[in-house]
Order: C-alpha cells, then structure tokens, then sequence
C-alpha cells in the first residue's frame, strides 16, 4: 500500500526518524517539527493507514519489514529533481578527481551520474554508492568501515571518522537532510554528522547536492553552512536571502536542468 502514498517532505522526515529512533512520540515530533500535535496525528495516521508506521500509544513505530520502503519512499521523493542534480554534479567533477560521497538518495543520483567519468577514487561511508560505483570501470573505490544501518546502507561512528581522517580529496559531495532560511545544513543522527563533518574538514572543495524540498524540512543537529561550502547543486533557485547569503560567502549555485 506504501508504494501508493504521495508523501510531503515532513512525513518523509518523521519516517526517517521512527527509521533511526525505531519509533516517533507525537509531542516530540510537533516540537522538532514546529507544528502542531494535530497536524502529527494526521500524519501519523496517513502513514500508517500506507502501511509505513504502526501505531502506539502516544506515537507510531516502524512495523517490521518496513524500514527499507521508508527508504524507497524517500528516494522515489523529488526523484526527478535528484536525478537532475546526480547530472549537474557529475558534471563539475573532472576526470582523475578524488572525491568523498556520504548517506544519502541525491549522493547515490551523483554516483549514478559519474559512469562516463573515467579514472575517479570515491571514498564513502554509503554501501549503495560503493555499489553502483563498484560497476564503474574505472574507478577505485573505498568503503569506510564503521556501524551499519540496514535501512540505508550507511556506515557511521568512530571507525568511520577515522578512514575519513587517513585522506585528502579533492571534492566532498555530501547531501543533508534540511537546508534552513540561515543557510544551516541539518541532519537527524549525530553519529551521521559527525562523519559529514570529517568529510568536509578533509577536501580541498565541498559541494552540497539538495533540492529545494530540503528547504521545507526541519532537523536537530547542525553539520555545517552554505557558507563553508564552494558550490550547492540544487534543482531551483533558491530564496532571494539564501541566494544573497551564498554570493557574499562566494558560494556558486548550480541549478540542475530537467531531463529534456
């Protein structure tokens, strides 16, 4: 039933959460969302009427053997807009680059884009970007170590931080959970930005790939700004104070053009 469902960026978000927390509390989820408990109740129950949670009381958890549509759903969300930012990116990354790729749907469109760039090494902390990396002919690729999380196939923690750390690349593409009206890049799990973190201290440029979608979302912990950033690929153009904010930081926007 899941595969039906047209989800809004906030429930893909509270999926999301109940994917990592195992389950999401509705006084908790208004709070961290901005919104009212009402408004999660409806979620909550549009979710679990899909089939993606199940209820409990004073919330809803993830049901067993769903924690890999959350993340199907979450990559079928704006995946034409992902796809197009996967080509733009590619784009800007020349043959011969070293590269970090981290967790996410739009870093994995990125992997997808890079087939016809030859002689890459791609450093991740993502299993599906070392996997569709891995088909490339030509590039090296390095998988960190660290704790796995099943649903999206992320590597993070200390093991993780520390084969970031043994490298210098010449390019982090990282994508985030939230983009805020401050330019701050957000994220749900502190052990996953801790690792984003790593990866931009450890590249000579860093590129963020996030749609306008990510602009309507909110999340808890803080991985960096626009500003510390050389480039944002993302699908529209942003809002006029975001846009003003990224051309004092000498930060460029690309914006990704539709598949013809």
């Amino acid at each position: 039933i899941g595969d039906h469902m047209i989800m809004t960026p906030r429930q893909s978000d509270i999926l999301d959460r109940a994917r990592q927390m195992g389950r999401g509390a509705v006084e908790e989820l208004a709070e961290t969302f901005g919104v009212t408990v009402q408004t999660i109740r409806r979620d909550l129950t549009e979710l679990c009427d899909a089939g993606l949670l199940a209820r409990t009381h004073g919330g809803a958890m993830l049901p067993s053997g769903v924690t890999n549509i959350a993340y199907e759903e979450r990559r079928r969300l704006s995946a034409e807009a992902k796809e197009a930012i996967g080509r733009a990116a590619a784009a800007l990354i020349p043959a011969g680059a070293s590269l970090f790729l981290n967790i996410g749907t739009t870093t994995e469109a990125v992997a997808r884009a890079l087939a016809e760039t030859p002689n890459l090494m791609v450093v991740t902390n993502n299993l599906n970007v070392a996997q569709i990396m891995g088909t490339h002919p030509t590039a090296e690729v390095i998988l960190t170590g660290g704790r796995l999380r099943r649903a999206d196939g992320g590597l993070t923690g200390d093991m993780a931080v520390e084969t970031i750390r043994q490298f210098k690349v010449d390019i982090a593409v990282i994508g985030a959970s939230a983009l805020d009206g401050e330019g701050d890049l957000l994220d749900f799990d502190p052990d996953e930005v801790r690792v984003s973190r790593a990866i931009l201290s450890q590249a000579r440029a860093a590129m963020l790939v996030a749609d306008q979608g990510k602009l309507k979302r909110a999340a808890p912990v803080r991985i960096g700004s626009l500003r510390d950033l050389d480039r944002w690929v993302t699908d529209a153009a942003p809002p006029p104070a975001l846009r003003q904010l990224c051309a004092e930081a000498g930060t460029r926007v690309t914006i990704a053009e539709p598949a013809r």
